[in-house]
């Protein structure tokens, strides 16, 4: 394999984008990632222990994964070999391993970078096991999604997850200052739009340096662009969110806690990123009525009224205007006082039915159809609440081989509090007519 670090001759003058030009050549270069290379980084550390173990990075795209594993083998003096999951396959990996274990023979270590680790199934990532157990192989794999779902739990136990940041503000504006040393020329950018294209950017340091160059390639002599010209130029860039993936659950979870945390302006902040990523609004609005369910429940009966409302309004206006329902709804639920009492009292009485199994309802309150139904007790003792006082009988509805059991407590929140109310006035009248 060529030496990834060459760059001489003909290469050298090979027109390459400006992302490519600005790699660092140093760890110590690396933008963004201070809790892993600097001073007391995990990395820093590792490196200055003189071993290196294998690594699995996680991070967003665009956060230096790649660059770092190919510094890594630059400082450790190992061999560094790349492979894409997306382009290799078993015969790949078998050659591969074979010449590393034939490198380990002349006391030469390889380090393998595997990029999108998470696209190989799971019997490939099994065939890593031995090469990094054996010592062949120092195994770095890079990854945009979650290793706890992606990866296997065996490889996983062999290799330290380093979790890559988003690049913030100050990381962008040093490479927007380096983009500008390579130019020799200042961005052709008011303040305001310098901003803005950090932004743009969504902490994606290559997303930043692609937006550079076309900035740097659309401005005449003199022409400095503002917001609005930088928008024509560079046009908006999506934001980073996969709605299969890691940044769909991330956001539906955000939006879930906020609501249930009585925040309805951070409710509104996660609900227009899911929008404005492209996430279905049905699938929100299907959250937004489990919410109104677990979170709320009959602390505000009409929270799950609304969202169902919500729900059928999209269905009925179609985007862009039924998305204003939706948010009308999380508004609504965020607002809305809270009780998850009817969640635990279903879970709870789920639990006893599994664990007690199928006994036998008392006779009183079974219907008799047949004869010998009615022979044997069925129905009979029932007494018809509307019949009685108060329209409350206050009779024994339990099995008797398991007795009263106290699953519902409402709160003393929003509606509850009269259901309570309700409650423990049916109790007094319970004790008074013998039914408890």
């Amino acid at each position: 394999m060529t030496d990834l670090f060459a760059s001489a001759g003909l290469e050298r003058d090979a027109p390459r984008p400006l992302a490519e030009r600005l790699r660092p050549k140093t760890l110590a270069e690396v933008a963004g990632q201070d809790h892993l290379l600097g001073r007391n980084g995990a990395l820093t550390r590792q490196i200055a222990s003189g071993s290196l173990g294998s690594l699995i990075l996680w991070g967003p795209p665009g956060t230096g994964k790649t660059t770092v594993a190919r510094l890594l083998a630059h400082e450790t003096r190992l061999h560094f070999v790349q492979a894409s999951a997306i382009f290799s396959g078993v015969a790949d990996l078998k050659k591969i391993f074979d010449e590393a274990r034939g490198r380990q023979k002349i006391g030469q270590g390889t380090l393998l970078f595997i990029d999108e680790i998470h696209r190989f199934n799971r019997a490939q990532q099994d065939s890593f096991l031995p090469v990094m157990e054996d010592g062949a192989v120092t195994l770095i794999g890079a990854t945009t999604e979650n290793p706890s779902f992606e990866l296997n739990a065996a490889l996983l136990s062999r290799a330290r997850v380093l979790t890559f940041h988003s690049l913030d503000d100050a990381a962008i504006e040093k490479l927007l200052e380096r983009a500008e040393e390579a130019e020799r020329a200042p961005l052709p950018l008011d303040e305001e739009a310098r901003k803005t294209l950090i932004r743009m950017a969504d902490g994606d340091g290559r997303a930043a340096l692609t937006l550079v160059e076309e900035v740097f390639r659309a401005a005449r002599p003199g022409e400095v662009f503002d917001t609005k010209g930088l928008s024509e130029v560079a046009q908006r860039r999506a934001p980073i969110y996969d709605k299969g993936q890691e940044g769909h659950y991330s956001l539906i979870s955000a939006l879930h806690k906020t609501v249930r945390g009585s925040d309805p302006d951070a409710a509104l902040y996660y609900l227009a990123r899911m929008f404005d990523a492209g996430e279905d609004p049905l699938f929100i609005a299907r959250r937004v009525v489990r919410m109104a369910s677990e979170d709320i429940g009959l602390a505000d009966p009409q929270a799950l009224v609304i969202a169902n409302a919500a729900k059928d309004a999209f269905d009925f206006l179609g985007s862009p205007e039924g998305e204003l329902a939706i948010a009308q709804a999380v508004i609504y639920c965020a607002c809305a006082p809270k009780s998850n009492a009817s969640y635990v009292a279903y879970k709870a009485a789920m639990r006893l039915a599994r664990e007690r199994g199928s006994l036998m309802p008392p006779k009183a309150i079974l219907n008799a159809p047949t004869k010998l139904m009615k022979n044997e007790g069925y129905g009979s003792g029932y007494a018809y609440d509307h019949d009685q006082p108060d329209a409350f009988s206050g009779q024994d509805y339990w099995p008797e081989a398991l007795g009263r059991q106290k699953l519902y407590q409402p709160v003393e929140r929003g509606f509850e509090r009269e259901i309570s109310k309700r409650l423990d006035y049916w109790e007094k009248l319970r004790k008074e007519r013998g039914g408890s």
